[in-house]
């Protein structure tokens, strides 16, 4: 499954840009040593044809020349001498062109464009998923719960790590930092989300993420971990419909398995 990066999409645009210059560059190159081989060609030419007749005569041995099928066994030895060097000419093009133009288009960059590209017609018609936004081991384990409970889950991770691993199992998957960048929600399509889970670690960006996201869609339920009771009310007041206290959650779990005291 490709993945949709938030960050990638301007260098890779701007690495097509580059290839596309580099082909109108080269094809100006061949243009302009086409012209002056067809201009050598003419006042090289010792016959007293018309000028228009040795016009024609000279861009079809031009053509000829470019495309290697000509024969120029006719030619005087000048002639013969400037059609060499034209095709020395030619030859440096063709090692500018080989140079420049090949690679780009398979570059890291324009790779991810096209990732994107690809993407972006799934993103579009996406409705009524989940979100989960950190892909570390609590964030794998809600998402394939989620996927084995039916849901559509689509995992958010900055990390190129993260991103790549929930791409491997096959979740669609957006890469961006969700706490700094209301784009990477956008392009999670949180406005049309059921639900949204926050499973990083990072205080401060949990909060931000819970902000952005319940501002972008405010009947969106978020579930999100908090580590204390106050850090919980805050997080409820962001916009959290579920805060799930790690410490309070640890205890439960330990008095539970101590079963029921002596005599009760």
């Amino acid at each position: 499954m490709p993945v949709y990066r938030v960050t990638e999409p301007w260098l890779g645009q701007l690495r097509i840009r580059e290839w596309r210059h580099r082909v109108f560059h080269t094809l100006g190159l061949l243009f302009l040593t086409l012209v002056g081989c067809t201009a050598g060609l003419i006042v090289l030419e010792p016959s007293n044809e018309p000028l228009t007749r040795k016009a024609f005569i000279a861009l079809w041995n031009a053509i000829n020349l470019i495309t290697t099928m000509g024969d120029f066994t006719d030619f005087t030895d000048v002639q013969k001498a400037f059609v060499i060097l034209t095709m020395g000419v030619f030859v440096l093009i063709g090692g500018y062109a080989v140079s420049t133009l090949t690679g780009s288009l398979s570059s890291d960059a324009v790779v991810a464009h096209r990732e994107n590209r690809a993407m972006e017609r799934t993103l579009d018609q996406l409705t009524n998923h989940v979100v989960v936004i950190g892909f570390s081991a609590v964030g794998r384990l809600v998402a394939d719960q989620l996927r084995k409970a039916g849901d559509r889950v689509l995992v958010i991770d900055r990390n190129e790590l993260g991103a790549r691993n929930a791409s491997e199992l096959g979740y669609l998957v957006v890469q961006g930092d969700a706490g700094a960048d209301d784009n990477t929600l956008n392009r999670a399509q949180i406005n049309t989300a059921r639900a949204l889970v926050v499973t990083i670690e990072d205080a401060d960006r949990k909060l931000a993420i819970t902000l952005m996201a319940h501002t972008l869609n405010p009947q969106l339920t978020i579930a999100v971990t908090g580590q204390n009771s106050p850090r919980g009310a805050l997080l409820q007041r962001a916009g959290a419909s579920e805060v799930v206290v790690v410490e309070e959650l640890v205890a439960e779990a330990l008095i539970g398995r101590l079963g029921k005291p002596p005599g009760v």
